[in-house]
C-alpha cells in the first residue's frame, strides 16, 4: 500500500495568506521520512514577507505557476535580483549535488585554476563505487581547471573531495566544508549547511530554494564558472599508465532549452532530484531553483524548463521579494556578543539573529512542510531527468541513469 502525499495544513498565522503549491502527483509515490527543521520567523521572511510561507506564493495577477512534483521551488532574475515567485521557498530540504554550486561558491575564488594537485586514495575511499565520479586515479595528478570541470560536467564527487581538501588548506577536506559554511553565511544563506562537499547526504545537512538562488546568483556572476558550466564536452590529459579521456556535460537543458547557459542536477535518494539552472531570453536572465521532484512525468529537467517558461512569461516588473545581497547580510549582522548579552529574546544563533534586525518582529514563523522521499541512506545516486522546451511534449533525457 503507498503511502498518500502529504499536503501541508496552512498554518495559523501567516506573514501572506498560504496558497497550496500547484503540484502533481508522481506515478508512484515515495514513502515519507522525517521532516527537516522548521525555519525560524525571522528566516522565513528573508527578501520579503511574502516570501514567509510553506506554500505558494506568486505576484498578484499572475498566470498560474505550473504543477509540479517539486516539494519546493523558485524563479528569481538573477541581475535585478527580484523573486518571481516560489514554492515554500525557505523551507530545508535536502540538497543532493546542487551542494557542488556552494563548493564553487567558496572555493573557486581561492584556487589557481593552473595548479596540479595529486589525488590520494583518501580523496577517493568513501565514495560508494556506483557514485557520480569524474574518473580521478590515486597518484594521478590534475589541474584545478580540470577537477572544476569534472566537478560541473560529471558531478564528480572525486573531484569535490580533492577540490575540498586542497581548498580547505591545513584543515583538509574539513576546513573545505567549513568554508562552504563560511560562504553560505556570508550570502545569507540561513538554511544552508554542509556536511559533505559533494552533496552525498550527510547528517544535519539541508539547504532551501531560496538560498541556492542566492549561490547561483554568486556564482554566475563568476565568469570562470559560467565558463565551465556551459562546457559540454572537455578533454583530461593522460596520466602515466592512464590515457586522457572526455567528458561530456549531462545537464541536457543545454541543448533542449533555448538560452540555458548552465545548470546543475542532483538526485540522491533522501533528497530526490534537485536541480539550479539559468537561461537567458530577451536580455534577462532568469534562474530556478528545485527540490525534491521525482523523475517522472517530466522529471527536475521537465519541471525547471516548465517554470522558466512561467517566468519568462511574466513582465519584467514582477516580482514577490528579492534576494538579499552579501551586502546587505553584513551590514545587518549584529555582534555575537550582543546575542550573548541577551539582546535578542529568542537566543537564537547569529545568522537568524541578524534578520530581526531588517525585518522587524512581524515576520511569523510557518509550520515545515513534509518531505516525501525514499529512507535516509547515504548512497547517492543521479536519476534522470527529462529536459523539455515545452512542458507538455517531454524529450527524452539521453543521459541514462547513474549514481550520484
Amino acid at each position: 500500500m503507498t503511502t498518500p502525499a502529504l499536503v501541508p495544513a496552512a498554518p495559523a498565522r501567516a506573514a501572506a495568506p498560504y496558497v497550496p503549491c500547484p503540484a502533481v502527483k508522481p506515478p508512484v509515490a515515495p514513502p515519507p521520512v522525517p521532516s527537516p527543521p522548521p525555519v525560524g520567523p525571522a528566516d522565513l521572511a528573508v527578501g520579503g514577507e511574502s516570501l514567509a510561507t510553506p506554500g505558494l506564493s506568486i505576484p498578484a495577477g499572475a498566470p498560474a505557476a505550473p504543477a509540479v512534483t517539486a516539494t519546493s521551488w523558485l524563479v528569481a532574475d538573477l541581475d535585478s535580483g527580484a523573486v518571481l515567485g516560489g514554492c515554500g521557498p525557505h523551507e530545508r530540504r535536502t540538497p543532493a549535488s546542487v551542494q557542488k554550486m556552494l563548493l564553487a561558491a567558496a572555493l573557486m575564488p581561492r584556487l589557481d585554476p593552473a595548479q596540479v594537485v595529486e589525488v590520494t586514495r583518501a580523496d577517493l575511499q568513501d565514495l560508494d563505487p556506483a557514485s557520480s565520479v569524474m574518473g580521478l586515479v590515486p597518484g594521478g595528478r590534475y589541474s584545478i581547471e580540470s577537477l572544476w570541470l569534472g566537478l560541473l560536467l560529471r558531478s564528480g564527487n572525486d573531484a569535490a573531495n580533492v577540490l575540498a581538501r586542497v581548498g580547505g588548506g591545513t584543515a583538509g577536506r574539513p576546513g573545505g566544508v567549513q568554508a562552504m559554511n563560511d560562504e553560505a553565511h556570508r550570502l545569507g544563506a540561513n538554511q544552508t549547511h554542509a556536511a559533505t562537499p559533494s552533496g552525498l547526504d550527510g547528517p544535519g545537512q539541508y539547504t532551501s530554494a531560496y538560498d541556492l538562488a542566492l549561490i547561483a546568483r554568486a556564482t554566475y556572476a563568476r565568469p570562470d564558472f559560467r565558463r565551465y558550466v556551459a562546457t559540454r564536452v572537455a578533454d583530461i590529459p593522460a596520466e602515466p599508465g592512464r590515457p586522457g579521456f572526455s567528458i561530456t556535460h549531462d545537464n541536457t537543458l543545454l541543448d533542449h532549452y533555448p538560452g540555458t547557459l548552465g545548470g546543475k542536477t542532483g538526485f540522491t535518494d533522501l533528497a530526490r532530484q534537485t536541480y539550479v539552472g539559468v537561461a537567458e531570453r530577451d536580455g534577462r536572465r532568469l534562474a530556478v531553483t528545485l527540490l525534491g521532484a521525482e523523475t517522472a512525468p517530466l522529471g527536475s529537467l521537465g519541471e525547471a524548463a516548465a517554470l522558466l517558461n512561467w517566468g519568462f512569461a511574466l513582465s519584467p516588473g514582477a516580482s514577490v521579494g528579492r534576494l538579499v545581497t552579501p551586502d546587505e547580510k553584513k551590514k545587518t549582522d549584529r555582534p555575537v556578543a550582543q546575542v550573548k548579552a541577551g539582546q535578542h529574546e529568542h537566543a537564537a544563533p547569529a545568522r537568524s539573529v541578524s534578520w530581526v534586525a531588517i525585518l522587524g518582529p512581524g515576520a511569523v514563523g510557518a509550520l515545515a512542510v513534509l518531505l516525501l522521499a525514499a529512507p535516509w541512506r547515504r548512497r547517492a545516486a543521479r536519476a534522470a531527468g527529462q529536459a523539455v522546451a515545452d512542458p507538455i511534449a517531454p524529450v527524452p533525457d539521453h543521459r541514462g541513469s547513474s549514481r550520484a
